[in-house]
């Protein structure tokens, strides 16, 4: 079953999951993977045994028996390969990259799909290339890298495009060459959706609709009124989606009447039929049968297009009309049996009366639709029934029942995650979709005044991802799944004496209200607990929603704008304007009002001793040192500051930490490895353009020399600072500096990143561009480094997550890292050269890195004394 409605506008955000890749090759026969010319046949016994086992893995994949499928086609291309079959060879590589994909183990169908595109060229056999291309397009898009996707549909559209003229070309050829070129439009606007480049999407989409119109092809048509109307909706453009929306539901019926005049007309060929020909019968019932299925499908297509319309109204305020096409499409579902389609209807019921603020009705929707995901055993429906019955028992004032039923969601989300063992990204993505069940849990625990509980769940909803990475790390045994609890009450203090620090820790909450007539998701309040060393555990909370009131703007508004007023820009990127200083005074006193002020008098008096701010979303990007009381001090005057993405995984780097060498005084003669100013890699501006080369950092070449001889090492510059020599040096160092380019994740769609200097001998991998040492492979590397240093642009940055920031600090600390300094933006070359100066000779002195860097920003601030030049750094993880 589809996903239920998790929410109103913030499930109205998320619909872009309805826009789909369209890729198959076998069950579609015109867009097969072994749609060679035959060349040649040969008598051999091992041709016809291949060719069986071929039809039997097909079959085997049809019915989605994909690991049996595997196995006939590893043992025809086994008999291809034997007789020199390249045609056979050409599509048992392409099954078995289908089946891999299938599987999700896109690695493997990478090279599955790049066997048949060298056979495919070789033989010189264009649509079987290009249908390759969409296997590897489709392949690096499911693992994320948007860049390497849109470069093969590129090529797709290339290939289409030079064979257009070709007048000799027979029909058939034609036909396959415009399903190739509509399914590369489709997929380039997919890749595009789920970059966020919205208007690069539609562009693509609507190329797609214009083809798929001058073949007046009805049912993609369908389709790709749909996915424009997701476009928009995910654009909060509700008017524009439900323009698509209406078009889809046309055709959605037009198609359904047509299958049902198709049924009528067999069963009336039926009755005129002699009951002798049983050869005819035979075959009458198979197409009938096939003409119900389509019928079937007809209509579940024109329930869902009637969902989708009362989504759109839902997100418009328009309660009625989203009742009316709701029950539209629930009627539709009960009369062809579409139990998933019926649960899904009833949920979307139950949002749109706990809109209404009818209670009582929403949650009798939510308890029906339980019943049904229940029943057809769908676990992630499930769990977002759960999520929304328990949000309507909340709101119904009934915050015992909320609270079992929210509980018992987190317990469905957690197994979920579980069952998909060591996959990072899956378990990052799935958890985005899961987060808002922990926020709610924390209201409803808050309001009976459980603020211990709801500390306890909101460490549990936070990095599990990364804690797992963790683990499994500095398990004895990497390939088991390691054990990672969350941490309880009793737990949580003992961790807070152990690292002898008091942790800050923040959640943002947010609730439905109603804004001009619409129900909308708000920021509502900010929880913020404080752990002492001693045990003690104190809530307090800030009100957000004067923010959105008053001001309207929201926390991460706030916090954005406070980064603008000290001039945040890219290293190298040019010069930083003058702002004025009174507005950039009040954007970090603000702040300070919202983050510090509330728990001020709960803070250490010593400057010294260690607070360890704990954010959530947006306030990963808060510098806190430079946040500003009333009374002109910054925060880092008063303490001594550090970050971390959880609770548990201060417990966890802090057992890293005691695997490794002492790190004291001496302990900077270590290896250490400082890097500075290589040559620079070529990446594209954005994705699909050409690749052009970083502009150098002569500033972090001086910083390099400058810090290397403190560590006594030699910096490593410009074109020896290649990929490959720095990837083999980071295992062997203690101190790892490295004063470069950072990319942040979704800059380009080719993922978080160290630029290096590209290598000469350069091969082409999955996912890889030459000169980038990617935050994916880093979590590979097995580091025994205390400490390391990005003193890059933004290296602290990247995606924020419900995981936390999924960027280069996080994979460091995955790789055995348990202190990572990183900056929220890059720093004039100047300051920063200085501030590292002192960061290091501070170190030689004191261990602890957090009171290092303190001092360092400190003197630092006195011959430069806006925050942009001092305040951009943040240690994460471990101070001794």
């Amino acid at each position: 079953m589809r996903t239920q409605r998790i929410g109103l506008i913030a499930f109205l955000s998320l619909l872009a999951t309805l826009a789909v890749d369209n890729f198959q090759f076998i069950q579609n026969p015109k867009s097969k993977i072994h749609n060679f010319q035959v060349l040649a046949q040969t008598p051999d016994a091992r041709k016809s045994e291949a060719d069986r086992l071929g039809k039997q893995g097909e079959e085997q994949y049809i019915t989605k028996q994909f690991e049996a499928s595997l196995q006939s086609w590893q043992r025809a291309l086994d008999l291809y390969r034997e007789i020199k079959d390249r045609q056979g060879e050409g599509a048992a590589w392409g099954n078995l990259g289908m089946n891999y994909y299938e599987l999700r183990n896109y690695p493997k169908a990478i090279e599955c799909f790049q066997q048949v595109l060298a056979i495919a060229r070789e033989l010189s056999v264009h649509q079987v290339e290009a249908n390759s291309l969409k296997g590897l397009g489709l392949s690096y898009s499911a693992m994320g890298h948007y860049s390497k996707a849109i470069e093969y549909y590129q090529q797709i559209l290339a290939i289409v495009q030079e064979r257009k003229d070709r007048s000799s070309e027979g029909y058939l050829v034609k036909q396959l060459e415009m399903d190739l070129e509509e399914d590369a439009l489709n997929n380039l606007g997919v890749v595009y959706l789920r970059l966020g480049d919205y208007p690069k999407a539609l562009e693509y989409y609507q190329q797609n609709l214009v083809l798929v119109r001058k073949r007046k092809y009805r049912q993609a048509e369908g389709t790709a009124l749909n996915n424009l109307g997701v476009v928009y909706l995910r654009l909060g453009d509700y008017p524009k989606a439900l323009e698509y929306y209406q078009q889809c539901l046309v055709i959605a019926r037009e198609i359904r009447e047509y299958q049902q005049s198709l049924a009528i007309a067999r069963e009336r060929g039926d009755y005129q039929m002699e009951e002798t020909d049983l050869d005819k019968r035979i075959e009458l019932m198979r197409s009938t049968g096939s003409i119900q299925l389509s019928l079937w499908l007809a209509r579940q297509a024109e329930g869902v297009a009637l969902d989708n319309l009362a989504v759109a109204y839902l997100g418009l305020g328009d309660y009625p009309k989203a009742i009316d096409y709701t029950q539209q499409s629930l009627a539709i579902a009960k009369d062809i049996k579409d139990r998933n389609g019926e649960g899904l209807a009833l949920g979307t019921l139950g949002l749109t009366y706990l809109s209404l603020g009818n209670y009582a009705k929403a949650i009798d929707y939510q308890q029906q639709s339980l019943a049904i995901v229940r029943e057809v055993k769908d676990h992630q429906s499930e769990g977002t029934v759960l999520s929304n019955l328990g949000y309507a028992l909340r709101k119904s004032g009934n915050l015992a029942a909320a609270e079992k039923t929210l509980s018992d969601g987190i317990k469905i989300w957690e197994s979920l995650r579980a069952s998909l063992d060591g996959n990072d990204a899956n378990k990052v993505s799935i958890f985005e979709q899961q987060a808002r069940t922990y926020r709610q849990l924390q209201e409803v625990l808050i309001a009976q005044n459980k603020t211990d509980a709801a500390l306890e769940i909101a460490e549990r909803g936070r990095a599990r991802a990364l804690v797992e990475l963790v683990a499994r790390q500095l398990s004895t045994n990497p390939t088991e799944q390691s054990p990672s609890t969350p941490p309880n009450i009793d737990q949580i203090k003992q961790i807070a004496k152990a690292q002898n620090s008091t942790f800050v820790q923040y959640s943002i909450i947010y609730d439905e209200f109603k804004v001009q007539g619409k129900q909308q998701t708000k920021e509502s309040e900010l929880y913020i607990w404080v752990i002492k060393p001693t045990g003690e555990v104190t809530f307090r909370s800030s009100d957000l929603k004067p923010l959105w009131q008053q001001q309207n703007a929201t926390l991460a508004n706030l916090v954005t704008v406070a980064r603008e007023s000290i001039g945040v820009r890219g290293r190298g990127l040019g010069a930083i304007a003058r702002l004025d200083e009174a507005d950039q005074t009040k954007r970090f006193q603000q702040l300070h009002q919202l983050l510090i002020e509330p728990i001020a008098d709960l803070l250490p008096t010593d400057p010294n001793a260690h607070v360890v701010f704990i954010p959530q979303e947006s306030l990963f990007l808060v510098p806190f040192p430079a946040l500003q009381g009333k009374d002109g001090k910054y925060l880092i005057e008063k303490h001594t500051i550090l970050t971390a993405p959880s609770i548990q995984v201060l417990e966890l780097t802090r057992k890293q930490r005691e695997n490794l060498p002492p790190f004291g005084k001496g302990g900077l003669t270590g290896d250490a490895l400082v890097v500075g100013n290589p040559i620079m890699p070529s990446i594209p501006p954005a994705p699909g353009e050409k690749p052009q080369p970083l502009a150098p950092l002569p500033g972090a070449q001086e910083e390099a020399l400058a810090i290397a001889p403190l560590l006594n090492t030699k910096a490593i510059i410009g074109k020896d600072a290649t990929k490959s020599t720095i990837a083999q040096l980071m295992p062997k160092a203690q101190i790892i500096h490295l004063a470069t380019h950072g990319i942040l994740d979704d800059e380009r769609g080719i993922g978080s990143a160290i630029a290096l200097a590209p290598d000469l001998s350069y091969k082409e991998d999955i996912g890889t561009v030459n000169g980038l040492l990617t935050a994916e492979e880093i979590l590979d590397m097995k580091l025994n480094a205390d400490l390391v240093v990005l003193s890059a642009c933004d290296t602290g940055r990247g995606k924020i997550t419900g995981d936390g920031v999924i960027g280069l600090s996080r994979s460091l600390i995955s790789a055995g890292v348990p202190s990572v300094l990183v900056s929220l933006w890059s720093v004039p070359d100047a300051p920063t050269a200085e501030l590292m100066r002192e960061f290091y000779q501070n170190l030689l002195h004191n261990p602890d890195k957090a009171q290092a860097l303190r001092q360092a920003m400190l003197t630092t601030m006195k011959n430069h004394p806006n925050p942009k030049n001092w305040a951009a750094f943040t240690l994460i993880g471990e101070s001794d």
